[in-house]
């Protein structure tokens, strides 16, 4: 059964094998025993390898071993973790927060104990997988609208029985358009008609805004929203996941949250890491000032050669390329070309729509970005793409 699924995978030229990176993440890694310029990794700043972040795992692991040992609420609250939450909050500006294992965890655990079963979730409909497994474990209504599509999300807010408890999902940052919500809107729409907004801002922490606090500074939407999550392993270079709010909030998703109840506690190593990576965030923003640099850079260089982009407005470059036999080769020829940058496919993104998803860094360099740029001219080329 399972081969038989593989090839038809295969054929379709969907069929996803692991690639291993031998080295460190970083703007240059090791692939197959050869250097390539890695311009695929969510580590926007470069804080993965950065060196006050490796010297706060060595110190926590040292003092309290590689893991927890036990789920928060039995055991497993070390002195990093409570240092992490408060550590967020304060950057965040909130009163408290929580930290998760990771962001799908978050996800399928926060969004079922923020409403019920008689409730309604308006989803927009390129929300990340991790929010749109949670909005369907919740059992609450589901409704999804169009990508970006205020008019489209109005009209089913208008259309909903009358004070049905209502959630609108939606990403920070889209990550595999590159493109931002329209939170303005969106808050606008949520007060008008009495709903909450629950926005995952993993794309846009460390990045947007200009002290790096995410997408709703970038807005200057900070005060409007009570309530966010967002993701630890991307520009923060670590791994987890957070949610930052109220302190009744917060002491309620402990009791309720399942994925917190019931999962071990994060790795202390990682907690420490992470308050490292917040401080290095606000002590060192001539990294963001780089990102965005090398973003604008790239972003000017894909366009003139003729390639089709999404509407970006972050460090994620989606190159549109549209059939998927066509987007692998064009990803295998810049590999042969020193560049790593995978093509994405569905199920990822929409069906017709595959795409070489590049994504920029602090930490590459200028030579880099051109040897980057002489590689896409010519693998589009050769591939057809130009």
């Amino acid at each position: 059964m399972f081969e038989q699924r593989l090839r038809q995978l295969e054929r379709n030229h969907l069929l996803r094998t692991l690639r291993a990176i031998e080295s460190a993440s970083d703007a240059e890694v090791t692939i197959g025993g050869r250097p390539v310029i890695l311009m695929a990794s969510n580590n926007y700043l470069g804080l993965a390898t950065h060196p006050a972040l490796k010297r706060a795992a060595i110190d926590a692991t040292e003092r309290f071993g590689v893991g927890a040992g036990a789920a928060r609420l039995v055991s497993g609250t070390l002195p990093p973790h409570e240092e992490l939450e408060t550590a967020l909050a304060k950057f965040k500006g909130t009163e408290a927060a929580l930290a998760f294992g990771s962001g799908y965890l978050a996800n399928l655990g926060l969004i079922p104990a923020l409403i019920g079963t008689d409730g309604l979730i308006l989803a927009d409909r390129l929300c990340h997988a991790s929010l749109i497994d949670g909005c369907r474990l919740s059992g609450a209504g589901f409704r999804v609208y169009r990508h970006n599509d205020v008019a489209h999300l109005k009209s089913l807010l208008a259309k909903r029985p009358f004070k049905r408890d209502t959630l609108i999902v939606t990403d920070g940052v889209f990550s595999m358009d590159g493109d931002l919500a329209l939170l303005p809107e969106l808050i606008e729409l949520a007060d008008r008609y009495g709903a909450r907004l629950f926005v995952d801002d993993a794309h846009g922490t460390g990045v947007m805004g200009a002290h790096g606090r995410g997408t709703l500074e970038h807005y200057g939407m900070e005060s409007r929203l009570p309530f966010h999550m967002g993701t630890l392993g991307k520009a923060l270079g670590t791994y987890g996941a957070y949610v930052v709010g109220p302190a009744d909030m917060i002491r309620y998703l402990i009791n309720t949250a399942r994925t917190f109840l019931f999962a071990t506690a994060p790795p202390p190593a990682t907690a420490a890491a992470t308050v490292a990576a917040l401080h290095v965030v606000q002590a060192e923003p001539d990294r963001r000032k780089r990102l965005w640099e090398n973003r604008n850079y790239v972003h000017a260089g894909l366009t003139d050669a003729g390639f089709r982009l999404t509407a970006s407005a972050s460090p994620i470059l989606p190159v549109l390329i549209g059939d998927a036999r066509k987007a692998v080769a064009m990803a295998g020829r810049l590999l042969e070309l020193g560049v790593y940058a995978p093509a994405i496919r569905p199920p990822t993104v929409p069906k017709d729509t595959s795409r070489i998803r590049v994504t920029v860094t602090s930490e590459h360099s200028r030579t880099q970005l051109d040897r980057v740029l002489a590689a896409f001219r010519q693998a589009g080329r050769e591939s057809k793409v130009l």
